[in-house]
């Protein structure tokens, strides 16, 4: 039985006017989230996996950003260009997103308790404040704040990295969403409670139900905690696989460097770690065929020359490159 689909998005093309001219961070972009999954998106920085979030959440920055063309699909529906009272009813009560840094996303001249309470009040204005203050207090209970009281009344100042992190799950879950994006939610927090936030993120997701789009840089977060895997690329798709397919065979010379490159406690001592040589090409100036051609080592004419396609490798398994057959019948070797 096939996986029901409950996001698409469907040849995304957003662009930025910069002050040194066009810039076009997303570039054909298309992934499907499946219900009840959760979908890493994989990738350098910059290579435009917080503008896709940004682009469906409807949260790009104006005017200076725009979706050129493509479409998001929500149950079958665009929301990328549905009137913006429709998004309110939309953004938070059935697509939600815990962003990067808490500080920056959570007002720091208002308590805890009273942002929790205007969620309710924007998506739920016949409750009560009583009850609006009964379900704040049991949405941080859910998320393992036990000292609930007292949370409230506070300042995001006044809390730990950790704590403000569990506060913003817990305001992004407010509304029982159907799906949650998290982008790179554990930076800058040390690494015990970075297992702890991914944890509680996984739990809760296996006991609501909901579709989460996990934001990494980190493969070994996309290993523990997903489903599938979309690999980008300076503002493509490189490689879409089911995470344990993509871990055992990667097809895309950009996914084999990345996994090359991460360390193992089974090498030996001073062994030197393999490396993606050169660096990303500048969004000012891109490749006009193949992105990763000038830092793949098995580079052919052809990739730069024609844009490669994404091609089947298999069930479920797609990577836009003109060698990915080639790549998962033997070629190993990174460097």
């Amino acid at each position: 039985m096939d996986e029901q689909t409950i996001l698409e998005i469907r040849d995304l093309v957003i662009e930025f006017n910069t002050d040194m001219g066009l810039v076009r961070a997303v570039d054909h972009l298309g992934f499907q989230l499946k219900k009840g999954k959760i979908l890493g998106l994989a990738g350098e920085s910059g290579c435009g996996k917080s503008v896709t979030a940004l682009s469906i959440m409807r949260l790009l920055p104006k005017p200076v950003s725009r979706i050129v063309k493509g479409q998001v699909l929500f149950n079958g529906k665009d929301i990328s260009r549905i009137p913006v009272d429709d998004m309110h009813h939309i953004r938070g009560k059935k697509i939600s997103m815990i962003f990067q840094e808490p500080m920056t996303a959570l007002n720091p001249v208002h308590t805890i308790g009273k942002q929790m309470i205007e969620i309710y009040k924007l998506h739920f204005p016949k409750m009560s404040f009583g009850e609006m203050d009964k379900a704040a207090n049991k949405m941080f209970g859910k998320v393992g704040i036990s000292d609930e009281k007292n949370v409230m009344k506070k300042y995001p100042h006044q809390l730990s990295g950790g704590m403000r992190q569990r506060v913003m799950i817990s305001m992004s879950l407010a509304c029982e969403p159907d799906i949650l994006i998290a982008d790179e939610p554990t930076t800058a927090l040390d690494v015990t409670v970075q297992a702890q936030i991914l944890d509680l993120i996984k739990n809760l997701q296996v006991k609501s139900g909901m579709s989460v789009i996990l934001i990494t840089h980190d493969l070994g977060v996309i290993a523990e905690n997903c489903d599938d895997v979309a690999v980008m690329y300076a503002g493509r798709i490189a490689e879409k696989a089911k995470v344990a397919t993509l871990f055992k065979r990667p097809c895309h010379p950009y996914t084999k460097g990345l996994l090359t490159s991460i360390v193992s406690l089974a090498q030996e001592s001073k062994t030197i770690l393999p490396t993606i040589k050169g660096n990303v090409p500048s969004l000012l100036n891109m490749p006009k065929a193949c992105r990763f051609a000038d830092r793949c080592p098995w580079v052919e004419d052809i990739c730069r020359e024609i844009v490669p396609m994404e091609r089947k490798i298999g069930r479920n398994h797609t990577a836009a490159c003109h060698l990915a057959c080639e790549i998962k019948k033997g070629k190993n070797d990174f460097i």
